[in-house]
């Protein structure tokens, strides 16, 4: 059972990137998954969140407006649409799956987390 993150990349400030978060070994359709991001020197920080069947999601203040997520559960896929991009949403960006009850914006909440995607923006 893991996640495959992949989409990043260098990107000019102002530009989109789209990533996205495979799940294999199960669907994981019934559960809520998010994204984080992690630039260098900085803890890991939420990023979006998404229920299990795509009808509620959560962003931080940061990316709101900007970046949008979504999933696919047919396709066992989730995604996150990043628009009009900053110098600091400079990080590695991980998927993670929500195992325990806690709080959506909190990392101890996600018990599986795939590998990260670096995405790099320029000024």
């Amino acid at each position: 059972v893991q996640l495959q993150a992949s989409g990043g990349g260098p990107v000019q400030a102002g530009g989109s990137l789209k990533l996205s978060c495979a799940a294999s070994g199960r669907t994981f359709s019934d559960s809520s998954m998010a994204w984080f991001r992690q630039a260098p020197g900085k803890e890991r920080e939420f990023v979006a969140y998404i229920n299990w069947d795509g009808s509620a999601t959560y962003y931080a203040d940061s990316v709101k407006g900007r970046f949008t997520i979504s999933r696919d559960n047919a396709k066992a896929t989730t995604f996150l649409q990043m628009n009009t991009l900053e110098p600091e949403d400079a990080a590695i960006y991980y998927c993670a799956v929500r195992t325990s009850t806690g709080s959506m914006t909190h990392v101890t909440t996600y018990g599986l987390w795939g590998q990260g995607t670096l995405v790099t923006v320029s000024s």
